[in-house]
C-alpha cells in the first residue's frame, strides 16, 4: 500500500511539472517589418551632369563690303540696343559708283520717253524701242544692287543684347565675311542634360523645370522645357532637353555650371520606395498593412521608376502602408509588428 502511495505521488508531479511547462511556454515571436507610406506626388529627375548656360541667341557680326572701319565705338561687355549701329566702313567709293548708276538710269529714263515718243510718229521702230525699255531697267537694277552695297557698310545690332568679343579696331582694312563682333543676348539663357530614355516619354515641352547655377550658390531657379531633341544617343540611351531660365537671374551668364531639376510630367502620381514592390509569378505586388496588425497582398501595375522611388499606376491609394522590409517569411493574413513606420 505504501508503494503504491509513493507511486501516485510521483504521478501527480510529473503532471504538475508538465502543466507548468505548458503554461510557462514563450509566445511566439512577432514577425518585424518596416513600413512606408504611399504618396501622391511627382517623381523629380535630377542631373548632376556637367552642364553649361548658354545664350539662346548669339550672332557674329559679319561684314559684307571689303573696305576700311571708319567707326567702331562698342566692346565687350557693352550693352546695345536692337538696331543700334555697331561699325561703319568708308562709303565713300561706292557712294560715287552710286551717284553715277543713278544718273545714268534718268538718262536710260529720258531715251526711253524720247523712243516712245518717236515711237508714236513713227519715226522709230518696235526693236529700238524695247531697248530703250531694257535699258531703263538694267539701269534700275545696277541702282538698287549698288544702294544695298553702301547700305552693307552700315552694320546695326539685330536684337538687343551685350558685345561679348570685338576682334578688329577702327581703321583696319578686312576683307569680305571677316568677324567683326559676337553679340549676346542675356534674356536668353538654356542649358542642355541628357535624359535617360525612360524618362522622356514623361516630359513636355513647356514643363517646369529647376536650375542650380553654382556660382550663384543652392538656390533652385525656375525654368521651362524649351526643347526637347528628337533623337537617342544609341549609346548612352539619353536625349537632350534643353531647359531655358524663366526669368533669368541676376548674375546668371553663360558658361557657368549649372545642375538642372525636372519634373516628371504635371500629372500626380502615387508613389512607394521601390523596396516595396515585389514579383513573383503572378505579377507585381506589395503586402500592405491593415488595421488589425496583418498583411494583405495588393497586385499593382507599376510605372516610372527613379533612384528609390517607383510610381504605381493601379491597385493603391495614397495614403497606403506598404512592407518594405521584413519580407522574409512573409504571407497575406500574417499578422506583424512595425519596427519602423515613416509618414512619407
Amino acid at each position: 500500500m505504501r508503494g503504491l502511495l509513493i507511486v501516485a505521488l510521483l504521478l501527480l508531479a510529473g503532471c504538475g511539472a508538465e502543466s507548468r511547462g505548458k503554461a510557462e511556454a514563450p509566445p511566439e515571436r512577432a514577425h518585424l517589418v518596416e513600413l512606408a507610406s504611399a504618396v501622391a506626388g511627382q517623381l523629380a529627375y535630377t542631373s548632376d551632369r556637367g552642364g553649361s548656360l548658354r545664350a539662346l541667341r548669339e550672332v557674329r557680326i559679319v561684314n559684307q563690303e571689303e573696305g576700311e572701319i571708319v567707326a567702331l565705338s562698342v566692346r565687350e561687355g557693352d550693352r546695345v540696343a536692337a538696331g543700334q549701329v555697331l561699325v561703319r566702313y568708308d562709303e565713300r567709293l561706292l557712294r560715287a559708283e552710286l551717284d553715277k548708276a543713278e544718273a545714268m538710269l534718268q538718262q536710260a529714263e529720258l531715251d526711253h520717253q524720247r523712243a516712245r515718243q518717236l515711237s508714236e510718229r513713227g519715226f522709230v521702230g518696235q526693236e529700238a524701242l524695247s531697248r530703250a525699255a531694257t535699258a531703263v531697267e538694267i539701269a534700275r537694277a545696277e541702282a538698287r544692287l549698288l544702294g544695298v552695297r553702301v547700305r552693307h557698310l552700315t552694320l546695326a545690332a539685330p536684337f538687343a543684347g551685350v558685345v561679348s568679343q570685338r576682334l578688329t579696331e577702327p581703321g583696319s582694312v578686312t576683307p569680305r565675311h571677316t568677324h567683326l563682333l559676337t553679340l549676346i543676348d542675356l534674356s536668353t539663357l538654356v542649358t542642355d542634360v541628357a535624359v535617360s530614355e525612360l524618362v522622356l516619354p514623361h516630359l513636355a515641352v513647356g514643363d517646369a523645370a529647376g536650375v542650380r547655377i553654382d556660382a550663384l550658390g543652392n538656390t533652385l531657379h525656375a525654368g521651362r522645357i524649351l526643347r526637347i531633341h528628337p533623337a537617342v544617343d544609341p549609346a548612352t540611351r539619353t536625349g537632350r532637353v534643353e531647359v531655358a531660365l524663366d526669368p533669368v537671374p541676376a548674375g546668371a551668364r553663360p558658361g557657368q555650371f549649372s545642375r538642372v531639376e525636372l519634373a516628371s510630367g504635371n500629372r500626380a502620381q502615387i508613389l512607394v520606395p521601390l523596396a516595396a514592390l515585389r514579383r513573383d509569378a503572378a505579377g507585381e505586388h506589395v503586402f500592405v498593412y491593415e488595421d488589425d496588425g496583418s498583411v494583405r497582398r495588393v497586385d499593382v501595375t507599376s510605372g516610372l521608376r527613379l533612384a528609390d522611388r517607383v510610381e504605381i499606376r493601379d491597385g493603391l491609394s495614397a495614403g497606403a502602408r506598404v512592407v518594405v522590409k521584413g519580407f522574409l517569411g512573409l504571407a497575406p493574413g500574417r499578422r506583424v509588428k512595425p519596427v519602423d513606420l515613416e509618414t512619407g
